[in-house]
């Protein structure tokens, strides 16, 4: 009997992880002030400026590669687009912009 309900708890861990919501999901605070948020956009997650004064632009789509996030990362700026990863570590996410994949900026954005 000890047995099968250990099995059983391990079965439902199995089921119930993908169900847990994605680390990326959220608002985070951005170096300038701003807060961003991100939410799933088709089978993507996509990034839009809620506050400050860039507000209402797109800063990006990413989707899960299983180790991170990978996509574009649009900079509201000038709304120029370049490619992107974004990694999740505790409340930060480290998010990664690059031009030719020389030329690389990172930012980290903290969970608001």
């Amino acid at each position: 009997m000890k047995r099968l309900i250990l099995a059983a708890v391990a079965a439902l861990s199995f089921v119930t992880a993908p169900l847990a919501a994605e680390p990326i999901l959220g608002k985070w605070r951005a170096p300038g002030g701003g807060i961003v948020e991100v939410t799933s956009c088709g089978g993507a997650f996509c990034a839009e400026v809620i506050s400050g004064e860039h507000a209402g632009k797109s800063a990006g789509q990413m989707s899960s590669n299983g180790e991170g996030y990978a996509g574009t990362v649009t900079d509201p700026r000038d709304d120029r687009t370049y490619q992107g990863t974004a990694v999740i570590e505790g409340n930060q996410l480290k998010l990664t912009g690059c031009a030719l994949r020389i030329f690389c900026k990172t930012q980290v954005w903290t969970r608001a």
